[in-house]
């Protein structure tokens, strides 16, 4: 039976009359050598044949052959793979077996990368372990456990490091600061905690993400007050505008780190703030005065139209108008600037927009295990959000000579 299978294998491999039919059909050079001709075409046909003999071999039987039955283990199906030859990359059939336990010599160790290649990539877009795991079953025929997936993914631990201590730019032009929030299993129990994000604007008019650091708990400015001591430690100098949310401490935090440093608070955050004290009633009147402040043309003109919403609205929601008369120095900083500048300061929208990105992959993540799985995910998750960041800010050259004018001696040309 063996003799029998081997002979009708070798007699499924290309034989010199058909090669001879399909060079007949050929009509230009790419119908030989393109990436569907007629090499290809053979070439992958005798490939999917010597992998079979391979499995053959490493099962201890032919195909349909009786002996297999009750051999423990059996073929299992194909699946589809793609081989690189000098002729591009070309589809084959490699079987399977039940077991999982088939490695084929002729792909060597190209198919044991192509599945960590595999598990890494569905690991950074957030998918769990279960379904990284039913996923390589169904295409790969392998079982793959949540500990060897975790096994596999802590391989790229030592770059995630080297990446969050590595040395930064003395200058940064913009420096925004913001957290997310995971949840984390922590000291036996699950906790709320904040992640905390810094993403900068070099002097070339490129987006960077600074870091990642899993906190303790929730947000606070004592964690953000580390988080601006690793960055000086690491070799951040000065910093001309950082744009934050509305954190209690932020302001004195990056005073004592940076001191030269001028704070814009994100007037979206603080209208957010200030509507929760208004009725739903009266929102879109206050809403219409309140434009008249944060939408003024000058500092000046904005201050006259904060008096006239406080003459409004103070003793119905006083709440409301004091906050912005608090925060007013921090609130109406992007005020000295054009409007190219005014745009990118008044709202913390760009590191916003980033963790918008990051929550994409995470809020598959029910529970994280320890602060290390949070930063593996977050880590994979920037490398393929930052592939795209390969052009400076719209406009940068303009901005640049504005820069270097406002802040002369610190940015120079």
């Amino acid at each position: 039976m063996a003799q029998k299978d081997r002979e009708k294998r070798v007699e499924s491999l290309p034989s010199v009359e058909q090669v001879r039919r399909e060079l007949g059909k050929a009509e230009s050079i790419d119908d030989f050598f393109g990436r569907e001709g007629i090499f290809a075409r053979l070439f992958a046909r005798t490939v999917e044949e010597m992998l079979e003999g391979e499995l053959s071999a490493q099962l201890g039987y032919e195909r349909y052959a009786a002996e297999g039955r009750n051999s423990g283990n059996s073929r299992n199906g194909k699946r589809t793979t793609q081989l690189q030859t000098s002729a591009g990359e070309q589809t084959i059939q490699v079987p399977r077996d039940r077991n999982g336990e088939f490695q084929s010599s002729l792909l060597g160790e190209r198919r044991s990368n192509e599945l960590e290649e595999k598990i890494t990539a569905l690991y950074a877009r957030g998918t769990s372990t279960r379904d990284i795991g039913e996923m390589i079953a169904d295409i790969y025929g392998v079982e793959v456990s949540a500990a060897t997936i975790s096994t596999i993914t802590d391989k790229i631990w030592p770059l995630v490091e080297e990446w969050q201590s590595r040395p930064l730019q003395p200058l940064y032009v913009m420096l925004y600061l913001d957290a997310l929030h995971i949840k984390l299993r922590h000291n036996g129990k699950i906790e709320n905690v904040a992640v905390y994000i810094a993403l900068a604007v070099d002097t070339e008019g490129h987006k960077d993400v600074l870091g990642q650091w899993v906190g303790e708990g929730g947000e606070g400015a004592n964690f953000w007050l580390n988080v601006l001591t690793d960055l000086e430690s690491r070799g951040v100098q000065d910093v001309l505008i950082a744009c934050v949310d509305g954190l209690s401490g932020f302001s004195e935090a990056i005073g004592a780190v940076f001191p030269q440093t001028i704070v814009q608070r994100c007037v979206i955050h603080q209208i957010r703030h200030s509507l929760r004290y208004v009725t739903w009633s009266d929102r879109k009147e206050f809403m219409a005065d309140l434009k008249t402040v944060y939408q003024a043309a000058t500092r000046e003109a904005g201050e006259t139209n904060l008096l006239e919403l406080s003459e409004k609205w103070s003793q119905k929601y006083p709440a409301a108008i004091r906050s912005w008369e608090n925060n007013w120095t921090e609130l109406s900083t992007f005020f000295d600037y054009p409007k190219e500048i005014r745009r990118l300061i008044y709202t913390t929208n760009t590191i916003e927009g980033y963790n918008r990105q990051l929550r994409k992959v995470t809020k598959n993540k029910a529970l994280f295990p320890t602060p290390k799985s949070v930063r593996k995910l977050l880590y994979l998750a920037h490398q393929n959000i930052a592939r795209k960041w390969s052009m400076p800010i719209p406009n940068w050259a303009k901005i640049r000579n504005q820069l270097a004018i406002r802040f002369e001696g610190r940015f120079p040309l």
